[in-house]
């Protein structure tokens, strides 16, 4: 798979890569594709991460303004 490939990452929902992220962890672990399809899945789960990764980032940030803004208002 290739960047173009994996471009519907970046509309998932972190809860849907994540769940997809499981999915492709689990079938790495099994041993059981090819080394090509393992490179793909491979390729596919760091893209998944990043997204998952880019979530996260920007509810942390949303979180820090929030306490931030509270502790302005007092």
């Amino acid at each position: 798979m290739t960047e173009k490939t994996n471009a519907d990452v970046a509309k998932m929902s972190y809860e849907e890569a994540r769940d997809e992220l499981v999915k492709v962890v689990a079938e790495l672990e099994q041993g059981s594709v090819s080394l090509e399809a393992s490179l793909a899945l491979w390729e596919r789960g760091e893209a998944l991460a990043n997204q998952c990764e880019t979530w996260l980032t920007g509810a942390r940030k949303r979180l820090n303004e929030a306490v931030a803004n509270k502790k302005a208002s007092k």
